[in-house]
């Protein structure tokens, strides 16, 4: 005790220091026993600033942090809320620690006023509050240990800063934000059931997952489709926003696709309809039809019959020879003549 006191009092003899102080003690309302831990909390990595060799920024105890806090927030809301299944446990622990709680609470707090950055880097990081709260929380662990962080976090952060009733029954709607989001990208998203099954008091159990492009996301777990898929799509946003090679996987599996589909398929199949069941005749033989059609449409041709010509037994009743088509054109003289041959030959007979 007394060396704290003591290190107190020299700690106050550095101006910048003692400012410190007490911008320490109105975030968290208590005095640090050791300040650099706050300090190191306080120090972004664009810093580079080394000791011994080894980097000195708040990643290490944003890293501890994280941790602390969400096995402190998970132990308060167990306490808080008696006999609420784990489902609603998890997504109210959840509420508290997502990033953009801590953002919020980090600007509340005056924690991001605080935080010391090279120029590069910018007050645009949306990480920079949030990582900087965690960080707190680890170097609060390190001074004080765990009932030191338990004390802060329900006194300071769930006494004053968050309604845990509210936020407990607020609802936050992640598959709504996961969809908007594939929309605004203009990529495919589905959810796909992985299992259904009872647990051991017999109430419905449901497994869902993300697929983005064909690309596989993150599983929820539920005791209902609503609450799986709700926690599918909390997880796979953290994943969107942590893992830029899982966004890389999904929009090169979109770029794929797109471009299957630009590329030219093939022709639509014709609709006239097909007259093949006709039979084509070649140009000769329908000529030969013609011709002979032609000639069938003609006037009789005059048979003529060779005179003085006699059948025997063996020649066929009619002599195919003896008929000629073509008609004979007799003149006058040649009819007189042979009527008056017939006329002689009848007599003599």
């Amino acid at each position: 005790m007394l060396n704290n006191l003591i290190g107190r009092v020299k700690f106050f003899f550095r101006k910048e220091d003692k400012e410190l102080y007490a911008s320490i003690y109105d975030i968290l309302g208590f005095f640090p026993d050791d300040i650099k831990y706050y300090k190191q909390a306080l120090m972004h990595k664009s810093i580079m600033h080394r000791e011994k060799g080894k980097p000195i920024n708040n990643e290490r105890l944003e890293f501890l942090g994280d941790a602390i806090l969400g096995a402190v927030v998970g132990h308060i809301v167990f306490e808080h809320f008696e006999g609420k299944r784990e489902g609603f446990l998890t997504n109210t622990r959840s509420k508290i620690v997502q990033r953009e709680t801590l953002n919020k609470l980090a600007r509340e707090l005056g924690v991001t006023n605080l935080i010391v950055t090279s120029g590069n880097s910018g007050s645009h990081n949306s990480y920079l509050g949030g990582n900087a709260f965690e960080a707190l929380v680890g170097a609060i662990y390190l001074d004080k240990g765990y009932d030191g962080c338990m004390r802060f976090i329900k006194k300071r952060i769930l006494g004053q800063l968050i309604n845990i009733d509210k936020v407990a029954y607020k609802e936050v709607n992640f598959k709504s934000k996961l969809i908007e989001w594939s929309q605004k990208n203009r990529v495919n998203i589905d959810f796909v059931l992985i299992e259904q099954k009872k647990d051991n008091s017999g109430s419905p159990m449901f497994q869902y997952q993300v697929t983005i492009e064909g690309v596989e996301g993150c599983i929820g777990k539920g005791y209902s489709k609503k609450e799986s898929q709700q926690q599918a799509s909390k997880l796979t946003l953290e994943r969107l926003r942590k893992e830029p090679q899982y966004i890389e996987a999904i929009f090169e599996a979109k770029g794929n696709r797109t471009k299957m589909e630009e590329e030219p398929v093939e022709i639509a199949p014709d609709t006239e309809p097909k007259d093949d069941f006709i039979i084509v005749q070649n140009k000769e033989t329908a000529n030969k039809k013609t011709a002979k059609s032609s000639k069938k449409d003609e006037a009789p041709a005059t048979a003529t019959v060779t005179p003085n010509m006699e059948k025997t037994e063996e020649e066929d009743e009619f002599d195919l020879s003896d008929i000629s088509a073509t008609p004979t054109q007799a003149t006058r003289e040649e009819i007189i003549a042979a009527a008056e041959e017939a006329a002689f030959a009848e007599q003599e007979g």
